[in-house]
């Protein structure tokens, strides 16, 4: 059923992180992800905890905003000192492809979700339908996290390797930074036959603090769509 006012591609992130929240178990500690979608699990989270259910689970939020809205709505949190390895992550992503590569970082928080996605047993990625995509790049940009020094020699090399960049702004017109000061360079290479080489070619680059290429570190995928929800996992 939907929420008032509640727009289809909103149900459908709702629907996939409701379900999503089901492999949820007491005591776990479990990574929360960053943007729209991921904000959907963190209120089911709070919702389930309110009665009285998942009791001793902790977060570990990947982005300022996130710790924000899970601590407005009392999810008690670590952090990945206090517990460094994560039993599960639920994350969302902007664009996944059929071997369930993502790219993400349109929230700005690809470098801390990076992180904690690696810290992680499982991953769990919660989209609706319009996120999927034949190949990575076809709607949807690359972002790039460069620090702020030598950016343009940054932009550069992306320029070298096919992209058309964008650097990120605010919405009051500044350039964008992420929680750790960084910029983020959005890049347009269009659909990639060969994600992993690129990735290779970012990783190696100073300067380059991180890319929103996440490969091979999705455990399980749920979409929702028209035609319901369904859960995924790698070929």
């Amino acid at each position: 059923m939907s929420a008032p006012g509640e727009s289809d591609v909103a149900r459908f992130k709702r629907l996939a992180a409701e379900r999503a929240v089901e492999s949820i178990q007491p005591g776990m500690v479990v990574g929360l992800g960053s943007g729209s979608t991921a904000a959907f699990v963190v209120h089911r989270l709070a919702a389930l905890r309110a009665e009285g259910k998942l009791s001793g689970v902790v977060g570990v939020p990947t982005s300022v905003g996130t710790e924000e809205l899970a601590r407005s709505l009392g999810v008690p949190l670590t952090t990945l000192e206090e517990h460094p390895v994560v039993d599960l992550t639920i994350d969302g992503a902007d664009e996944v492809d059929s071997h369930l590569r993502l790219i993400k970082g349109g929230g700005g928080a690809l470098l801390r979700e990076k992180i904690v996605a690696q810290a992680s047993r499982r991953v769990l990625i919660v989209v609706d339908a319009g996120k999927l995509s034949p190949r990575l790049g076809t709607h949807w940009p690359v972002p790039v996290e460069v620090l702020p020094f030598g950016w343009r020699s940054q932009a550069l090399f992306l320029e070298g390797l096919g992209a058309r960049i964008t650097p990120r702004q605010g919405r009051d017109g500044t350039p964008y930074r992420t929680d750790q000061g960084n910029l983020v360079l959005d890049c347009a290479f269009g659909p990639l036959e060969h994600p992993e080489e690129l990735a290779m070619r970012l990783e190696a680059r100073a300067g380059i603090v991180e890319h929103g290429l996440f490969i091979g570190l999705t455990s399980e995928l749920v979409v929702a769509g028209p035609d319901g929800v369904e859960h995924r996992r790698p070929a």
